[in-house]
């Protein structure tokens, strides 16, 4: 239970700050990109509006008028070509006096992938284009070489993730040390709880044991009475139930490896059916198993002795009149499936969760005629639970099923 603690503190903890990064890488990513193509964008509109130029003619112009700052290095370390077009998609004009890298083929080539985009604005390659109207008809084509601009936003993208990938090994490995000091308060609580548990049920074997002893003295001395039968009866039932607190407590430690053996799980199921069988067919009810033969686990065997006495008990008790009941172990790959189902009407499937919480009794009235404390079930959840499997619960077509799936240890 503490390793599972430990995972889930562990997940939790990474889940979160994996989130956390990826919103904040993407924000970054996407809001530099979004800057960087505003700025060509603004870039290019202020070239269509000076007529190819970056400084209009006549008086120059406040450069706080625009999104796109100007400087005196501007018209030389910014490429671009413009091209105009006819009315039919025909080349009118190639200005390349801004750009040298670039020959007329390849201005052509570049024209017709940005008329075939049929965009107004766009990326083509690492050049960014903007398409005017003309007077004419016509259209005049801006094309701007993005290239520096569009490696400084990868190499921004690249430096965000290496620093999302650290943080996130770095995290993960202090948690690795200190999720340990982190839970540490919850395993002491759990750990006094257990003991108490253990302690007070020792304390109290005693006082019951005399109180026992002396309702048997006023028995031999009274004789029978319906009080003392009273008294004798609660005193039996205080022992099951402190006897089903130690067994819970005990359940949930941590296997230890002198416990673990390998078994035949096959053997404990088929035990513990014909064990369960009288006592159903003298209450009018059947049992029907289905156990695979020759299935093999890895663990203790008396928790799984307990586990099926838990269901098929459960099972009995609650089963309709005329019911049957039905036992099925069996082996998937590497995980073995054990389910008990029977039929009980009347159940309500928004508390099934709840079957398995200590002390819950779905009808108190019908649990207490059978003489259920609501520990059973935790117990059954708690043995899956030590051997790394998870149980459930479901409730179709008036039949409640329990399965336990369980992974078979190497």
């Amino acid at each position: 239970m503490i390793r599972s603690l430990r995972r889930k503190f562990i997940l939790i903890a990474m889940a979160s700050l994996v989130g956390t990064m990826v919103v904040l890488c993407t924000a970054i990513g996407v809001g530099n990109y979004c800057i960087t193509t505003n700025r060509v964008d603004h870039a290019i509109a202020l070239l269509h509006q000076n007529g190819g130029s970056f400084l209009p003619p006549g008086p120059p112009s406040d450069p706080s008028n625009f999104d796109f700052q100007i400087t005196p290095e501007t018209p030389f370390e910014t490429r671009y070509f413009i091209v105009g077009l006819t009315a039919q998609k025909e080349i009118k004009f190639v200005n390349l006096d801004h750009i040298a890298a670039l020959d007329r083929r390849t201005v052509v080539n570049t024209i017709r992938q940005i008329i075939d985009t049929g965009a107004k604005q766009g990326y083509v390659d690492h050049y960014r284009f903007g398409v005017f109207p003309d007077e004419n008809g016509g259209n005049t084509i801006i094309v701007l070489d993005c290239f520096l601009q569009l490696q400084s936003a990868e190499n921004m993208l690249h430096i965000t993730v290496s620093v999302f990938l650290s943080c996130v090994v770095i995290v993960f490995v202090l948690l690795l040390f200190l999720s340990k000091r982190a839970i540490r308060p919850f395993t002491d609580n759990l750990e006094r709880q257990r003991r108490f548990i253990t302690d007070a049920s020792h304390e109290l074997k005693t006082p019951l044991a005399i109180l026992s002893a002396d309702i048997g003295l006023l028995e031999d001395t009274y004789g029978n009475d319906k009080w003392l039968e009273s008294a004798r009866s609660q005193i039996v039932r205080l022992d099951k139930l402190i006897k089903n607190l130690v067994e819970l407590a005990r359940t949930e430690e941590t296997i230890k490896e002198d416990a673990v053996a390998r078994f035949s799980i096959s053997e404990v199921a088929q035990a513990n059916a014909d064990a369960f069988q009288p006592l159903a067919e003298t209450d009018g009810k059947s049992l029907t198993a289905e156990i695979g033969d020759g299935i093999f686990i890895k663990g203790v065997q008396d928790n799984f002795f307990r586990l099926f006495s838990i269901l098929l008990d459960n099972a009995v008790k609650y089963c309709d009149p005329a019911g049957e009941i039905r036992l099925s172990v069996s082996q998937r790959g590497r995980n073995i499936y054990i389910a008990v189902s029977n039929p009980c009407a009347g159940v309500d499937t928004a508390q099934l969760p709840r079957y398995f919480d200590r002390f819950y009794r779905a009808d108190s009235s019908r649990a207490r005629s059978t003489g259920g404390y609501g520990i059973g079930l935790s117990t059954a959840k708690a043995i899956v639970s030590r051997h790394k499997g998870r149980i459930s619960n479901r409730y179709a077509d008036g039949v409640i099923t329990f399965t336990a799936v369980i992974p078979q240890a190497n």
